[in-house]
């Protein structure tokens, strides 16, 4: 049933240390499984996607958003007769290497790091999946697929370009022990999961920011397409109450991106007509993506998130906390590396001083918002509170 350009189990290039095949699942849902029960996965719970974890319960968290992010792709693969488990796969593991306290976070650790190589999100998370996570006797990491690794690494288009920018440092490394590509396009699911971030995050964000009050209805009311399905709703049913006005909202929303981006995609690839997976990654541009109208209303919502709830004064007093928190941590435990949890401490005594500020970044990279303030506190509060 999948299409000839699908990623089908039987073709997959494997997994760099080969392990014999599972007689009830397929290679892709085996990863899927594994990324579900890894450490890291668990840890998304409390790690931040806009509003920092005690700002309330009903936000969305990494984890919160890596489920809908997979719902989305696993939806539009079974539409595109892709490779479903895959799809879900890419989704759920593509936040594993955020940091805590969300970007925010991830632009503190970055600095702290610019000596050092830098720190990006994506390269973590490929360090996560083939090193730190270490659960199993024979191997580092979840030993996941190449096209799962493929496609978490290349999660927002080919890396190599011909500007020659420099790789994270993980994501170098690794592909010179497998070379997953890099100059190419991800495979279609992995361009699913992608696009699917995209919608997610767009929507929930609206959602949040309503929910916390730093946008209005009236606002949307201005914007394309958002604010024409609202016109369409309060003539439909007029006094709706508002939390059930801004669900109608976010679903239809919703619907009218993937139902563009099904139309689209499909109109790509009669037009790029691949016959193989190879096809796809050697195109010239992604074959999934939204209608020119449909990226311009999705750009505009952009523009209007990023200012009006990301950038919000609220938002930026956290941020700037989280910026401090993450700050202080590194300068502490790159001067005094004895102060690390004792799993982490030999290594980053004995290394030098490059590599101590990879270990370093890789514990805090690992904490949860809840663990970073704490470990604050325990470490800078002379009154700590237990």
């Amino acid at each position: 049933m999948l299409a000839p350009y699908a990623a089908k189990p039987e073709e997959s290039r494997g997994r760099l240390h080969p392990e014999p095949e599972s007689p009830t699942r397929s290679p892709f849902q085996r990863d899927r499984d594994r990324i579900i029960h890894s450490a890291a996965f668990r840890k998304l719970q409390y790690k931040t996607q806009v509003f920092v974890y005690h700002e309330g319960d009903y936000y969305r968290t990494r984890l919160t958003h890596s489920i809908e992010v997979a719902q989305i792709a696993r939806s539009v693969a079974r539409s595109l007769n892709l490779n479903e488990d895959l799809a879900e796969a890419l989704a759920l593991a593509h936040d594993l290497g955020h940091t805590p306290f969300g970007h925010a976070g991830e632009d503190a650790l970055d600095q702290a790091m610019a000596e050092y190589g830098g720190f990006q999100h994506n390269d973590q998370t490929l360090r996560i999946l083939t090193s730190l996570e270490r659960r199993y006797a024979d191997f580092d990491g979840l030993n996941l697929t190449w096209e799962s690794l493929e496609g978490v690494v290349k999660h927002n288009g080919p890396l190599v370009t011909d500007e020659g920018a420099p790789l994270p440092a993980t994501i170098s490394e690794f592909n010179r022990v497998w070379d997953l590509e890099l100059h190419t396009q991800p495979g279609i699911e992995a361009q699913v999961a992608a696009i699917s971030d995209d919608i997610a995050y767009n929507n929930h964000d609206i959602d949040d920011g309503l929910r916390a009050g730093l946008i209005s209805l009236d606002d949307l009311a201005e914007l394309p397409l958002v604010g024409d399905i609202l016109s369409e709703l309060r003539g439909r049913y007029p006094g709706l109450e508002r939390r059930r006005l801004i669900h109608e909202l976010i679903r239809r929303l919703i619907d009218r991106m993937v139902s563009d981006l099904l139309v689209e995609t499909r109109r790509r690839v009669e037009a790029l007509a691949p016959r193989t997976a190879a096809d796809i990654r050697h195109a010239d541009a992604p074959v999934v993506g939204f209608s020119a109208e449909m990226e311009t209303y999705s750009q505009v919502l952009r523009k209007f998130l990023f200012a009006r709830v990301y950038r919000h004064f609220q938002v930026n007093r956290e941020t700037s906390k989280a910026r401090r928190v993450v700050r202080d941590l590194f300068e502490l435990f790159m001067a005094e590396p004895n102060t690390l949890p004792t799993e982490w401490q030999d290594e980053a005594i004995k290394a030098d001083h490059v590599a101590r500020a990879r270990i370093v970044a890789d514990y805090i990279a690992g904490m949860t918002d809840r663990y970073a303030l704490i470990e604050h506190q325990r470490l800078f509060d002379v009154h700590p509170k237990f």
